[in-house]
């Protein structure tokens, strides 16, 4: 019989094939239609409509929420907020929500392919927004079927690039408010601070289909870089994956439980991981999980009275046990709410597993967790979704690590 270790790097080598052959054929194949995609959806922006993102299952939540957030708390310099909100099943049924908020000048972005979503993209089209979904029979304007790929976690992450592309890019549009009809105002071209991050920027106002295409290839090297960073990720981490996933099988069988946290974008992770381990995979039963980015109450509670530092120290005193395993997800690897975490959960004799970015900040120069990937990058879209192949894949792995998968 061959070694566990052995098969499990064979199994990583062979999901990364996966993702960069579905990545590199999605993106090739629809560029140039997501160009024009931000195009229009800078009209809209500047008509003052709204990104509404809404999702029905869990998994599809945590896309809602996190393309909301990049919209809303833009991360990169030069980029400008703007109105989005995410609407999830918690609210009850979301067709009802949408119904309710969608206004005419909206964008409906609905994830999933849940009938109650399809309900709610009806619904917004009738209100007469732009709608978008990534699942075919959607009945969406701008429909992205990814229904080739077979495995969900691919088609998840390749739409997580798409709207972060959409995001980071619909700004070159609205630099160029000349170019978008029945804009609100209509103030001369003004490359603004996005000029040093795109060079294009200087064209005339007429050459539209110009900017189209540096956009549709600017996509084209965005979706490369995160192949990119997902090979270094999962190549370099890969022992470390393949430990962590043994050890949290363990403390799982044992009755342990995933704690799961992060920020901003890196909370919306938190909630996937979450929602994927208490979702039957591989074979394997629902796992146990909590995700600490959950309960606003004792989030802001923990925030207004103590600091914003506390948010989740507060919650591994209250719920983390011995024979559980915390899992951080970080950018930077500095944020003090999730050094904090990791290191009441060391104290308590968590397991610890954290995933971030840069060069893996105090996280990994202090060692505060028992195993660390770092995607080696300072753009916080790639590493985000660098990161949601990591933690993918991770769950995959419990599942191979355990005996019947080794027999």
């Amino acid at each position: 019989m061959r070694p566990t270790t052995e098969v499990g790097a064979e199994r990583v080598e062979a999901l990364l094939r996966d993702r960069s052959e579905a990545n590199t054929q999605f993106f090739a194949a629809e560029a140039e239609r997501l160009a024009r995609l931000c195009h229009r959806m800078a009209e809209r922006f500047a008509r003052e409509g709204r990104l509404v993102a809404f999702g029905a299952t869990p998994a599809d939540r945590s896309d809602a929420r996190h393309v909301a957030v990049e919209f809303v708390h833009p991360v990169i310099v030069g980029k400008s907020a703007l109105p989005a909100l995410g609407i999830a099943g918690e609210g009850g049924r979301v067709a009802d929500q949408v119904a309710l908020e969608a206004e005419g000048e909206d964008i409906a972005m609905g994830f999933g392919d849940n009938r109650d979503t399809f309900a709610a993209l009806a619904a917004a089209r009738e209100r007469g927004c732009l709608t978008v979904a990534f699942a075919p029979g959607s009945g969406a304007e701008w429909e992205f079927d990814l229904s080739a790929v077979q495995d969900p976690f691919i088609r998840q992450e390749i739409v997580e690039t798409l709207y972060h592309l959409l995001w980071e890019l619909v700004h070159i549009f609205l630099d160029h408010r000349g170019l978008l009809e029945g804009r609100a105002a209509k103030p001369v071209h003004n490359p603004g601070a996005s000029s040093f991050l795109y060079p294009f920027l200087t064209q005339q106002e007429h050459n539209l289909d110009e900017i189209l295409e540096d956009v549709r290839k600017s996509m084209l090297l965005k979706a490369d870089e995160v192949m990119a960073l997902r090979a270094q990720s999962l190549s370099e981490g890969c022992d470390t994956l393949l430990s962590a996933a043994r050890v949290l099988r363990e403390r799982l069988d044992d009755g342990g439980r995933l704690i799961a946290l992060g920020n901003g974008g890196s909370a919306t992770d938190a909630m996937d991981v979450v929602a994927d381990f208490h979702t039957p995979l591989y074979g394997g039963p629902p796992r146990r999980a909590l995700d600490l980015t959950e309960d606003t109450g004792i989030i802001t509670a923990v925030a207004n009275d103590i600091g914003t530092e506390e948010i989740f120290q507060r919650q591994v005193i209250a719920y983390g046990r011995q024979g559980d395993v915390l899992l951080a997800l970080s950018t930077s690897g500095n944020s003090l709410s999730i050094l904090e975490a990791l290191k009441e959960a060391r104290k308590r004799k968590l397991v610890t597993i954290a995933f971030v970015g840069y060069d893996g900040g105090n996280v990994a120069a202090d060692k505060l967790a028992d195993h660390i990937v770092v995607t080696r990058s300072q753009n916080i879209p790639r590493i985000q979704e660098a990161q949601a192949s990591v933690y993918h894949v991770l769950r995959e792995l419990v599942e191979l690590a355990g005996p019947q998968a080794a027999a």
